[in-house]
């Protein structure tokens, strides 16, 4: 089954426009302008200027996963499906950027992952240690040191990183499912390191039998994600999840290529909406415990993901501005584009940071009587979303950094695209 966690600029000053496909950033979230997930401003292809509009549709992506986090609302994954939307930006991306030697694009990608990685897996690492947790003897792990190896997953995930279900107590500072909500969103690490080093090969197949190699995942979701074939463990979850956004990071091959043009816009929207329909029509009858919550079925994910994709890249304008009252918007797109690799690692960590600060407004001397308290329980979850996003700002400053060294950048503090007398951390 899939997870559960959904889990760009123009005109930037402090972005160079770059001539170098591999520069671009990690996961389908660019680093220059600032994805993905990988990757910097993406060029429209006319002119070599950045396209605001994935851009934005990064930025949207990125929010929309923090406040599913935060809620938990199973609409979001049908309004929109924020996870096939940055896979298939990275493919596109990734599609540019192979005119260059694979091998070489390869390593470029991995160069800009994992440093951020590195950094989230030793803080996260050392609370878990810290509370308890032995490799070694955790159950779920074997028991062995076979078992306890794979912690290396934190530094290269070509698998699940472990982590233990429950750590500490409920009355310690974090509840005890914190290091499940903190590293439960490295499966999308996983994939999209899977999907690089499969994409020479995937785009020489597009490139050949461009139709079949675009609905192959399509058809391996529908005998891997719906019980025909069951592949247990982390392997299932592994090759359900690139079956099941696969689809995605194909259509942002087509993309790139121009095929997605060539189809008649009233025949790709047509035929992007029967394929919604359908998706849908399957979620109706296999509903999970969550309803309507579209990462609990594999599916339908595939199905509605994909057709919003086509829609949503058949109607790309090449923006290098973004126009009108979007304009307003310009900063903080830049700045979620340069730093999408940092948010989208820490976010989840951060909203369980929220929860011991929002339980020491009980302890205010005007929170005494029955109502304040009754009040602030309600209100609990609004003032996780009203602290998460200084939260992040804050992580931003103390981690954002390394991805610009990752991608051979002198370091930024807070790259929104702001013209400055002086840059980087001088």
């Amino acid at each position: 089954m899939t997870h559960g966690y959904t889990t760009g600029t123009g005109t930037n000053p402090e972005s160079e426009p770059e001539s170098d496909p591999e520069s671009t950033p990690v996961f389908g979230i660019p680093q220059q302008r600032q994805v993905p997930p990988a990757e910097a401003p993406v060029e429209t292809g006319k002119g070599g200027g950045r396209d605001r509009y994935l851009d934005l549709l990064r930025s949207i992506a990125l929010v929309r996963v923090v406040v599913y986090h935060l809620f938990g609302w199973a609409w979001l994954s049908v309004l929109f499906p924020s996870m096939g939307v940055m896979f298939a930006l990275a493919g596109s991306l990734m599609a540019r950027s192979l005119n260059r030697p694979a091998l070489g694009v390869i390593k470029g990608r991995l160069r800009r992952l994992l440093p951020p990685l590195w950094a989230f897996s030793a803080v996260v690492l050392v609370m878990m240690f810290a509370s308890g947790w032995n490799p070694l003897k955790d159950p779920d792990m074997g028991g062995t040191w076979w078992g306890a190896a794979k912690v290396l997953d934190y530094l290269v995930p070509v698998g699940a990183p472990p982590y233990p279900e429950h750590l500490g107590s409920e009355s310690g500072l974090l509840e005890s499912t914190w290091a499940d909500q903190a590293a439960g969103p490295l499966w999308y690490l996983r994939a999209y390191l899977w999907f690089v080093i499969a994409s020479p090969l995937l785009l020489w197949a597009f490139r050949r039998v461009p139709w079949a190699t675009l609905l192959a995942p399509l058809l391996l979701t529908a005998v891997v994600g719906t019980g025909v074939v069951t592949i247990p463990g982390e392997t299932g979850n592994a090759v359900s999840d690139f079956a099941v956004y696969g689809g995605c990071w194909v259509l942002g091959f087509a993309h790139h290529e121009g095929k997605l043009k060539e189809i008649p816009r009233y025949l790709a929207v047509s035929g992007a909406t029967v394929i919604m329909g359908f998706g849908l029509w399957w979620a109706s009858g296999h509903l999970g415990p969550d309803g309507w919550d579209l990462n609990d079925i594999p599916l339908a994910q595939a199905l509605w993901s994909f057709g919003v994709v086509v829609i949503l890249l058949q109607y790309a304008p090449s923006w290098q501005e973004l126009p009108g009252r979007l304009a307003r918007w310009d900063k903080l797109v830049t700045l979620s584009n340069n730093r999408a690799v940092t948010i989208y690692l820490w976010h989840n960590l951060l909203i369980m940071a929220t929860v011991p600060m929002i339980d020491q407004l009980y302890n205010l001397p005007f929170m005494g009587s029955d109502a304040a308290t009754s009040f602030l329980d309600k209100a609990d979850t609004f003032l996780m979303f009203v602290l998460i996003w200084p939260l992040i700002a804050v992580a931003i400053l103390a981690f954002g950094w390394i991805e610009d060294i990752a991608a051979k950048r002198r370091p930024r503090l807070w790259p929104n695209g702001a013209k400055r007398g002086r840059r980087g951390l001088a």
